[in-house]
């Protein structure tokens, strides 16, 4: 444990961002509960609806009812307190009753949306006796589990089991069919839903654990977008300090709003605090709709019309490039829109803003920072400030976002470049290995402990975080890489639809980057025509050691696929030498 010390004023400690909120917001005090203590402030009424999935509308309590005798079961079949248990469940109502039901007999559960041998090695580190899966999981990689690991149950899930059949659109339903590449066994080792609920009604041992809202409730795998991927575990403490700080400021609206909640799975952070726990606990209707292709977004749009929707880039692409959408459409309805996940680039937020204005959207498109390591959303957006130029808002009332030279942990005065540093509520409570924990949590001189994002950037005086990009990337000429603000001067380039840099390892120079330049261009136009503009936009570091044209930009786990590209591009480099 180190020592506090006298701190000197600073943007960390004035915390000038605090004079965007109303007074009562200023001096937030985050509840000491489990998960189903906060969310239940929210069921006044019990017979209140909380959740609509494909048809079915769930009480709060159809879902707490549920929760005990799922606990029951879970106890019943060998869990215990600080154990961990599998789930690999889209953004189904019963993942939000698993969840709860392992909170409230001291476990864990853990969510990997991965490759079947990745998954796999995420079942055996929990050495746990039961997984939750969808029925239509691959006999293959059934069979692969059972091996490799300790499982004596799968608990197997149809996407049909909550919903209403009849009232699910046909491309809902054909979407979930294609998951089935042959007919549903259940071997004597499986149990369905019922079964399960039948284990746990027979149950009438002791099975609700101490209170303890510092355990681990929680844990994810990051994206591996930019790096290995790694479990994140978070407790329940960390996750109400995430949700009081947003669901405030909906709480005392008359109208009821809705919220949907697409194709984003709970192994997401930010899919399991931001997109399901908090719209409950905000005491919204939430529309779960976790079957809905990307490619279909448009028609969901249509038929929901949701108060609030959280989108991502990938999504906002499908919408601005609909052609089913109507003109005439009104998205009036819209309280609250915004798009997390990675940035925008200058183009691509005026697109979305210009799509909701001619659709008579009145609702301010926001966009947020964060990452798995703090619970999902860092920031909030400042009203009046431009979310061009990687604006990303302020931090949230009880959050504390510090600009830290990462060499000395000393913080850098506005206007500095340096790491993104996040103290406050909402911090994981570790990786799952040490030695990684170690490198992001560090205790500073201040006393208090800080996730290190590896992320850089800016603040303000005001208290108006500006995300460059990730780690500080040098060229061997001098003059360091950061992706997006290099984007945005080529972005609105006459003749360019859409571009994007990868940033690669020199294999010349160690420990120095190379960028790459991958374009979209509107038709009719050439690279030559563009190519000595997008050179005199940028400055001579920044400029590409080649244009890649390409047709769309490419995803991959819902972000674009830079670690994809830049692997490719190392692997011909490679060759070339060779």
């Amino acid at each position: 444990m180190c020592k506090k010390i006298l701190e000197k004023k600073s943007l960390s400690v004035e915390r000038p961002w605090l004079k965007y909120y109303p007074q009562q917001l200023q001096h937030m005090e985050i509840p000491n509960c489990s998960l189903s203590q906060y969310l239940k402030q929210s069921s006044t009424n019990p017979d209140d609806t909380v959740i609509e999935y494909y048809g079915n509308y769930l009480t709060w309590k159809d879902i707490f009812d549920q929760v005990d005798i799922i606990a029951k079961a879970m106890k019943k079949l060998g869990c215990n307190e600080g154990e961990q248990i599998p789930v690999f469940l889209q953004s189904v109502p019963e993942f939000v009753i698993i969840l709860l039901a392992a909170e409230k007999i001291g476990a864990a559960v853990v969510c990997r949306d991965g490759l079947p041998e990745e998954n796999a090695m995420a079942v055996k580190y929990t050495n746990s006796q039961i997984l939750f899966a969808h029925d239509y999981l691959p006999k293959e990689e059934e069979e692969l589990y059972y091996k490799e690991t300790n499982l004596k149950h799968i608990i197997k899930i149809s996407p049909y089991n909550m919903a209403k059949k009849s009232e699910m659109p046909s491309y809902i339903i054909d979407n979930i069919e294609s998951k089935y590449a042959e007919k549903v066994v259940y071997s004597s080792t499986d149990l369905t839903w019922e079964a399960l609920k039948s284990i746990g009604a027979e149950y009438e041992g002791e099975y609700e654990a101490s209170f303890n809202p510092s355990r681990a409730v929680f844990c994810a795998y990051t994206s591996g977008t930019t790096g290995p991927s790694k479990q994140v575990i978070h407790s329940a403490a960390g996750i109400v300090g995430m949700m009081h700080q947003t669901a405030v400021f909906t709480a005392g609206i008359d109208l009821r709003l809705t919220w949907l909640t697409t194709c984003l799975p709970p192994a997401l952070v930010a899919a399991t605090v931001s997109m399901i726990l908090t719209p409950m606990a905000s005491n919204k209707l939430l529309y779960l709709d976790p079957f809905c292709l990307i490619s279909d977004l448009d028609l969901e749009l249509m038929r929901y019309n949701p108060n609030c929707w959280a989108l991502i880039p990938q999504f906002t692409e499908v919408l601005v490039n609909s052609e089913r959408i109507p003109q005439d459409f009104s998205l009036e309805n819209l309280y609250c829109v915004g798009s997390g996940a990675e940035s925008l680039n200058n183009k691509q937020i005026r697109n979305i803003q210009r799509f909701l204005k001619n659709h008579k959207c009145n609702a301010y498109f926001s966009v947020g920072y964060g990452m798995s390591e703090g619970g999902s959303g860092f920031t909030i957006p400042c009203e009046g400030k431009s979310l061009e130029n990687c604006c990303c808002g302020i931090p949230m009332p009880s959050t504390t976002i510090g600009i830290f030279n990462s060499s000395t942990n000393e913080e850098v005065e506005a206007g500095t470049i340096g790491e993104i540093c996040k103290s406050g509520a909402g911090i994981m409570l570790s990786f799952q290995d040490e030695e990684s924990t170690r490198k992001v949590l560090k205790c500073h001189k201040d006393g208090k402990v800080w996730i290190h994002t590896g992320d850089y950037g800016y603040m303000t005086k005001e208290g108006i975080l500006y995300v460059m990009g990730r780690g500080l990337r040098e060229r061997a000429t001098g003059g360091y890489l950061f992706p997006v603000p290099m984007e945005n001067k080529v972005v609105d380039l006459e003749g360019v639809r859409d571009a994007f840099f990868v940033i690669v390892p020199d294999l010349e120079n160690e420990g120095y980057y190379l960028p790459y330049l991958y374009l979209v261009l509107e038709e009719g136009t050439s690279l030559e025509k563009v190519r000595e503009p997008i050179y005199n936009a940028l400055q001579p570091h920044e400029r590409p050691v080649e244009i890649i044209l390409i047709d769309k930009r490419p995803y991959f786990h819902f972000k674009t696929n830079r670690r994809g590209l830049g692997e490719k591009i190392i692997r011909s480099a490679i060759q070339k030498r060779k």
